[in-house]
């Protein structure tokens, strides 16, 4: 895995040994989604507003509902969503595009978070905490999931 951030983005690129579709399957599937991201209602539609709920975190103002919408969706490559936290306290706003290539059998899975700001402490915060989870934990699980799916992929 290959992990690099600058002060408004944060980029992770790694290898999961599933193919692009079933890996899509993960990515685009509500079920799916929140075994190895968050509860969510997400729809693969363009314009679907919803929403990812987990634990606030009180100490960084965070809510613990992140309001989404899908910006773009071509399928099985490129996902983009936007990012905010729902408090009116944070203002921090994002995209995060998931692009998916066939590589080597498998999937070379780019993740880019875009639009923190530089110069506000709040958005330096968040961008730290989730390139943690982007780049650790994240891909770990959703190749996990990918893979205890697979056959159901091909054969859906």
């Amino acid at each position: 895995m290959t992990e690099t951030a600058d002060l408004t983005a944060i980029r992770v690129v790694d290898f999961l040994p599933q193919e692009p579709a079933v890996v899509w399957r993960a990515l685009t599937t509500p079920e799916l989604l929140a075994r190895w991201l968050m509860p969510n209602d997400f729809a693969p539609v363009v314009g679907h507003r919803f929403t990812f709920r987990t634990d606030p975190i009180p100490a960084t103002r965070f809510s613990g509902v992140i309001a989404c919408e899908v910006l773009e969706l071509r399928e099985p490559e490129e996902l983009v969503i936007s990012w905010e936290d729902e408090s009116p306290e944070n203002d921090m706003k994002t995209t995060v595009t998931f692009h998916l290539e066939a590589h080597d059998g498998g999937t070379l899975l780019s993740l880019a978070q875009e639009g923190f700001r530089a110069d506000h402490p709040g958005d330096q915060m968040a961008r730290k905490i989730m390139g943690g989870g982007w780049g650790g934990h994240m891909f770990s699980r959703l190749a996990q999931v990918a893979g205890e799916t697979q056959g159901v992929a091909r054969e859906g």
